[in-house]
């Protein structure tokens, strides 16, 4: 598998009927709308839904959502811990070293920390394909002191002089991966503040023992948008795949990642949003011939963004034929020579 050497961008246009495609915890769950009116989508979301369709393909996903988890780790800090285990140990022991050492000695440990740093970076993104192509922050706090005492329980060759280790606690760890994916976060084409629907509803959620007051069904409300054409755009940057210090993503990846976002709510269903409500219209793919790209990304999402309007005499649209859908000639007009994929979604 080769690292991937050409930068990429792309844009996906998504279609939303009558279903929350985002909601809000901080407004009641309705969908998310900015100050203009316009349906938002946050990228944290879309990330969360290209790592399910990872998931779904086959690769290994470090962050995962607990409806969708694969394994028997409750937390991230678990999964680094139980699948990087030798390495993981190691980071905390050469900060425990790096106390017991007087100054003079340790600068000569700190020439050994990078190293380590690395190899656990390069192990990492070697593991997960999610953390070769966003990145991601391993923030480890400090052992826990019953956790230490259990590991080094299990160490039969622990010498008796690292017995005073047991009553330490060891230093916080931090490693930040820079990962070569970066997505924006998908904003509606038409204004959708005067259509959210709001449906009152009856929930059948309490466990609480029955009383001549309380029945087992409470009220609560159900949001949704009515109609909306959201977009977002996204480029790989094969800087930070490249060694030695980048991710190590590779064109192979960089495939699943385009097949994630054409079938990116392929078992996607939930309450707020049924099956069919959401749906991938077109994923528009550029390959440019250069690490450093033939044009701007910014130019090239232009080359959509200005095509992709609500046509003319439609005040209020209501499925995708109400909006113009950028062709792939036209966009290739604005970019000689950088071809553009277009791809059915579904």
């Amino acid at each position: 598998m080769s690292i991937l050497s050409s930068k990429i961008d792309f844009a996906v246009i998504l279609t939303v009927n009558r279903a929350n495609p985002n909601g809000d915890p901080l407004n009641g769950n309705r969908p998310r709308i900015d100050y203009d009116g316009y349906g938002e989508i946050s990228d944290v979301c879309i990330k969360r839904k290209i790592r399910n369709r990872l998931m779904q393909m086959g690769y290994p996903i470090f962050v995962q959502s607990d409806d969708n988890r694969v394994d028997d780790y409750r937390s991230l800090r678990d999964r680094a811990k139980g699948e990087l285990k030798e390495i993981y140990t190691n980071l905390f022991k050469r900060e425990k070293k790096d106390k017991k050492k007087g100054k003079e000695e340790k600068g000569n440990v700190e020439e050994e920390k990078d190293p380590k740093d690395i190899i656990f970076r390069k192990t990492a993104c070697g593991k997960w394909l999610d953390v070769r192509a966003f990145g991601q922050v391993f923030a480890f706090g400090k052992e826990n002191k019953k956790d230490e005492l259990q590991e080094n329980d299990n160490e039969s060759s622990q010498d008796e002089s690292d017995a005073s280790d047991k009553k330490e606690k060891g230093s916080g760890v931090s490693i930040g991966i820079r990962g070569p994916v970066s997505i924006h976060p998908a904003f509606s084409i038409a204004k959708v503040n005067n259509r959210p629907e709001s449906l009152q509803i009856t929930k059948s959620v309490n466990l609480e023992k029955p009383g001549p007051e309380r029945a087992p069904d409470t009220m609560g409300m159900k949001h949704r948008v009515y109609h909306g054409v959201y977009v977002f755009y996204g480029s790989i940057n094969p800087q930070l795949a490249a060694p030695p210090r980048g991710t190590g993503l590779t064109n192979e990846d960089a495939r699943a990642i385009k097949e994630a976002l054409k079938t990116l709510f392929r078992n996607d269903v939930s309450s707020a949003r049924p099956e069919g409500s959401m749906e991938v219209h077109k994923v528009y793919w550029w390959e440019h011939n250069s690490n450093n790209g033939q044009y701007s990304s910014a130019k090239v999402h232009r080359s959509v963004s200005k095509r992709l309007v609500v046509k003319e005499g439609v005040t209020e649209p209501k499925s995708i034929d109400d909006y113009i859908v950028p062709e792939k000639a036209e966009i290739e007009k604005d970019l000689p020579g950088l071809k553009c994929e277009v791809i059915d979604g579904e």
